[in-house]
């Protein structure tokens, strides 16, 4: 049977039944079909009972509601691999890029994350992170040949398990919108660290059914929320002042802006800085991050 299979995919999905339903089938069509998780956040749309019937070889999750990104969490609690592959329901693995990452896993024992190169849909073009993402500032240790990051895209990214489990997971209080950039500080903040990876490429085609006012207010909140958590005083002061001139002066950024105070409380119960190695890696990022609508590096 060759090889044991290292990796599982994950995908999480709600009321987007017909691009999940073409992810799957690209999916199961790789040379080397992988494992597969679905975790539907409590759709509207026949979702779930449409990926079981179609592919019943999948494992197929139902949430009783829409978990967010903590659907991740859902799926990677049944993961039996060493190795998780995330997949938005809009986005798909080229031939060979789960295998390619499962590589560079194997070849260093402290990367946590390999994130691809994303390729926007149709037409085959670069997606713009990319570029941030090949240049990023980050220092990377001596071992590792390709550039170093101090954020991931969870739609196009392979994680060890292990580590994803050691730093938590996705935060279930931050829900989805930029949950990467919390996970990413605790990881780096455990000893491992997080690449970007050229030969590694993920397709994606974003779905029109998206809130997208609803993204940005939960990307503006979780990035001050995540600010407020892990960046000593000063780093935090002035990230936060950054973000409240640049943001858009309007009723969805204030309301993201009442929503981060309002859970003050709950920052400072769970406020733990980084360790000063991982600050210095998150400062470089500043001025990157800054030219970012995603608030990622």
């Amino acid at each position: 049977m060759g090889r044991r299979m290292r990796y599982t995919v994950v995908v999480i999905t709600h009321d987007r039944r017909r691009p999940l339903l073409r992810t799957l089938a690209t999916l199961c069509d790789l040379p080397r079909p992988p494992h597969v998780i679905v975790v539907d956040n409590a759709s509207a749309d026949d979702t779930a009972a449409a990926a079981a019937a179609d592919f019943p070889g999948i494992v197929v999750l139902r949430a009783r509601h829409n978990l967010g990104a903590v659907a991740r969490n859902v799926a990677v609690d049944h993961v039996q691999t060493p190795y998780v592959a995330f997949c938005d329901d809009d986005t798909w693995w080229a031939p060979g890029a789960l295998e390619r990452a499962a590589d560079l896993l194997d070849a260093h024992p402290r990367l946590a994350v390999v994130t691809g190169r994303i390729v926007q849909e149709p037409g085959g073009r670069e997606d713009p992170i990319v570029g941030e993402l090949r240049s990023s500032p980050v220092p990377r240790p001596d071992w590792l040949d390709r550039p170093a990051l101090g954020s991931f895209l969870a739609g196009a990214s392979m994680v060890r398990v292990g580590a994803f489990r050691a730093a938590g997971g996705f935060s279930q209080r931050l829900w989805l919108g930029g949950e990467e950039e919390l996970l990413s500080a605790d990881l780096m903040s455990l000893g491992w660290h997080l690449c970007f990876a050229e030969e590694v490429t993920v397709h994606h085609e974003p779905s029109p059914v998206r809130d997208p006012h609803l993204r940005r207010r939960h990307g503006i909140r979780n990035a001050l929320w995540f600010t407020w958590l892990r960046r000593p005083a000063r780093s935090a002061v002035r990230r936060t002042g950054w973000l409240l001139r640049t943001v858009p002066r309007d009723r969805i950024s204030a309301l993201a802006v009442a929503e981060a105070v309002a859970g003050l409380p709950w920052v400072l119960r769970h406020r733990a800085v980084v360790p000063r190695d991982v600050e210095e890696r998150l400062r470089v990022l500043e001025h990157s991050n800054r030219r970012s609508r995603d608030y990622v590096s």
